[in-house]
């Protein structure tokens, strides 16, 4: 059962405590802890990397697809042992946390994402700018994702997407 939200002091308490928990996953990723990312998700879980037009028009193609926590293990394994890519460093900026409804102990959430990249050849650009569509459950006094959707605005990637976003 879906409850109908009110913004009250719980629901404003609940999104601070996401808005926490977003920062602390870019936090762990812009401090490139990326063996930490699959700790955040649920062994059953779903994380996507999808562009805007894909998403609306339900096509299944993603620039990372995850079905299952093993998955985003194995993403982090592939970049560590397998990749080889340009020396990078990524900031994470978020905004507009929103709680969109809470069914069951699922909480369904959104926020506005903004990631710049800096590399030791160029100056810091924007590198990918969406929202993130999250399914959320409590996990003590914490969270963990059951869906992380990050969806992006850009028409194009301009540098290979290696790391989790």
């Amino acid at each position: 059962m879906v409850r109908k939200l009110a913004p009250d002091a719980e629901l404003l308490l609940l999104e601070n405590q996401l808005r926490h928990f977003y920062e602390e996953v870019a936090e762990l990723l812009d401090q490139d802890l990326v063996e930490e990312f699959p700790a955040y998700f649920l062994d059953d879980c779903i994380y996507q990397v999808v562009s805007r037009e894909n998403y609306t028009e339900k096509l299944p193609q993603a620039a990372i697809y995850c079905d299952g926590v093993a998955m985003v293990r194995d993403r982090v394994i592939a970049l560590r042992e397998t990749q080889v890519y340009v020396p990078r460093v990524w900031r994470h900026f978020i905004s507009g946390v929103r709680v969109t409804a809470i069914e069951g102990d699922e909480i369904h959430a959104r926020a506005n994402f903004l990631i710049t990249e800096a590399t030791s050849d160029n100056d810091p650009t924007v590198f990918l700018v969406g929202t993130y569509l999250d399914i959320v459950v409590r996990d003590g006094d914490s969270f963990r994702f059951k869906q992380r959707l990050a969806v992006f605005d850009n028409h194009h990637i301009s540098r290979s997407l290696i790391a989790p976003v």
